[in-house]
């Protein structure tokens, strides 16, 4: 039998709906109700611009010190089938006064601007939740399209929720009668108007969004006019409609973070940031080479924008020109870096062996997605671990790097740097479209805060021979890192062999021996089993018997669930892994200590296989791959269930 488990995070959601289910008071003595936290959902069609809606809110929500976490949902098509299912597109956000970790289980607020959106998101609204509907939308036409057979809001199927019938349409239009706009030109606002009834009701600040849509549409100041029009028009009818009796506040976070400035960011542009840092860390210019492809091609918009960083940015006719390029770029002497998911790296795979080879600094991101082959462009996964790991022909070792949330992924961009810089070598960073996508608040580090990642080239000879003559050997290592010296073209007297054929150790000449080949295969695998990573810290307070170990993304989900699981009584230690090649020294000692370990991750058990495979753990593995990010009740279940058996 599944057990459940009931938390303060449960408890909260069902005061929350307890609010909500109360009876509301006629316009004139509207109440202001106090929460600790609040998840909603905007939802419609992929052109109704709800991840703007939901970008704005979130914007507003994050300047007014709440803590939060988001999660946008759209689909793979530019423009999918209007008022289709597989057309919906939708932005969760979760904001709350505390600490928190994830996007939220369920929306206690769903704005659904049409049947299809009400249809596809139902299910993971639970009963007593507010339902914002856009009843315009709400024809026999648009109904039978999605499988309704008589109308919702009429045949008592949302009898459990609290339901808010809105002309949302009607009332746009309405309010912009004055505007030389057509009909279809109005309709265009309604989210605006959805925003600014959804801002009412939770106190948040306006002028930010006012201020943006006044820049985004400098050029045309009637759709900027019209656009805040709107806005306006949903705060008003929030504050006279009788319908809406009660307005919310959640409080800023104001215990949750450490000192300092904070801005909402997303992970991929934290990523962006973090690359431009570790270029001027390590005093070299960023050279990012790259083909647009889905969830990564945010880094490259984002790259280009900072050219007097020192950033170039190009985009290559494919995957493997702009690896090559990047290759080349580390070649000579920038910090380089190329941006794919899944499908590019299977493409970009040879030239990753071949970095291997020549033994330079190169960063290969990957905002991993749904696979196999095209796959699920726009959702989630964690499938690339093994890819990463041995997707390439030969023994060809690749360190692997994972960020844990949005915000961290500044850090994991510094610390993948930072590696390759070292050891000269190619880099996995391995993102995913939730991390990459959804955004939460950030704290700005001071510039002395941030490492030093400064390297020496070569400058001239580093070997002398038996007669006495100097000569410069290109794979001389390190005896402390085992790397090769860094030697930039345009260096007198450092010319020497690149390629992909095999080095002689030292030389660097081409050589076919079988001990030279042996003895470099090694060389290679040792510098990589060598780096300095930090042990993996777990979070054991009490001594428990069973371990939850994760990497990536299911930080969030596999967090909120050990506290719940602990508010409730349970004995569980956690642990996260950033370093996936190598893994940390002591993460064997740390398994041995468990009777049972845990692995949630959004795959099949790849981290798990190579647990088992490493360490001779009989870890348990819990896996989800519908293009979703976990639940954080779905694994504090599963978790109990774990201690349990």
């Amino acid at each position: 039998m599944t057990s459940q488990v009931s938390s303060p995070a449960e408890q909260a959601d069902e005061a929350v709906l307890g609010e909500l289910r109360e009876q509301r008071k006629p316009a004139g003595t509207k109440d202001v109700r106090r929460l600790d936290r609040v998840i909603i959902r905007f939802a419609g069609d992929s052109g109704d611009g709800m991840q703007l809606t939901g970008d704005r809110f979130t914007s507003e929500t994050a300047s007014f010190g709440n803590d939060l976490s988001t999660l946008p949902n759209f689909p793979a098509e530019i423009r999918a089938p209007a008022g289709t299912l597989p057309g919906v597109s939708s932005f969760q956000l979760h904001f709350a006064d505390h600490d928190i970790l994830t996007p939220g289980d369920a929306p206690n607020v769903l704005v659904a601007m049409n049947p299809a959106a009400l249809k596809a998101n139902i299910g993971d609204v639970p009963r007593g939740a507010e339902i914002i509907v856009n009843t315009d939308e709400f024809t026999k036409r648009a109904m039978q399209k999605v499988g309704y057979a008589t109308s919702p809001l009429d045949d008592g199927s949302l009898d459990g929720f609290s339901v808010h019938p809105v002309p949302l349409t009607t009332l746009t239009v309405e309010a912009l009668k004055e505007f030389d706009l057509t009909r279809k030109e109005a309709e265009r606002s309604k989210n605006m108007f959805a925003l600014g009834l959804l801002s009412w009701m939770y106190h948040r600040p306006t002028e930010g969004t006012e201020k943006f849509l006044k820049g985004k549409f400098a050029k045309k100041p009637d759709i900027a006019a019209a656009n805040i029009a709107a806005f306006r028009a949903g705060w008003n009818f929030g504050e006279t409609t009788e319908d809406f009796a009660v307005s919310y506040e959640v409080a800023p976070a104001s215990t949750a973070f450490p000192v300092g400035t904070y801005r909402n960011i997303s992970g991929n542009l934290a990523l962006s940031y973090g690359l431009i840092a570790a270029s001027r860390q390590a005093d070299l210019p960023l050279y990012l080479g790259s083909y647009p492809i889905t969830p990564a091609s945010d880094i490259l918009h984002e790259l280009s924008k900072h050219k007097n960083f020192g950033v170039r940015t190009f985009q290559a006719e494919d995957e493997i020109a702009g690896i090559g390029a990047a290759l080349g770029a580390a070649f000579g002497g920038s910090l380089a870096v190329t941006t794919t998911s899944g499908p590019g790296v299977a493409l970009k795979s040879e030239t990753i062996g071949l970095a291997v080879s020549l033994e330079l600094p190169l960063l290969v991101i990957d905002i991993q997605r749904g696979g196999p082959s095209t796959g699920l462009p726009t959702k989630t996964e964690q499938a690339d671990l093994l890819q990463a790991m041995f997707g390439r022909n030969g023994e060809a070792p690749v360190p692997v790097v994972a960020p844990r949330t949005p915000a961290d992924c500044f850090d994991a961009a510094l610390e993948a740097a930072r590696i390759a810089l070292t050891y000269r070598t190619p880099v996995f960073l391995l993102s995913d479209g939730y991390l990459a996508n959804g955004s939460e608040p950030w704290r700005i580090p001071e510039v002395d805060e941030l490492p030093d990642l400064t390297v020496q080239f070569a400058q001239g000879p580093n070997h002398t021979l038996d007669d006495g003559s100097e000569v410069f050997w290109p794979y001389k290592r390190d005896p402390q890192t085992l790397a090769r010296p860094w030697a930039i073209p345009g260096t007198p007297g450092l010319e020497h062999r690149i390629g992909g054929i095999e080095k002689q150790d030292g030389t660097g000449n081409i050589s076919y021996d079988p001990a030279n080949h042996d003895f470099m295969v090694r060389t290679r695998q040792a510098k990589i089993d060598g780096i300095d990573v930090p042990d993996v810290e777990v979070d054991d307070p009490d001594g428990a018997r069973t371990l939850v170990l994760g990497w990536g993304s299911t930080y969030g989900p596999i967090t909120a669930a050990v506290r719940r699981l602990r508010t409730a009584g349970e004995s569980i230690a956690q642990a996260h892994l950033r370093h996936l090649n190598p893994f940390p020294r002591n993460l064997g000692t740390v398994l041995k200590r468990y009777e049972k370990v845990v692995i949630p991750e959004m795959n099949l058990g790849q981290l798990a296989t190579l647990v088992r495979a490493k360490y001779l753990v009989d870890a348990h593995s819990y896996n989800q791959v519908n293009g979703m990010p976990f639940k954080a009740e779905q694994l504090a279940t599963a978790l109990k269930e774990a201690i349990d058996g």
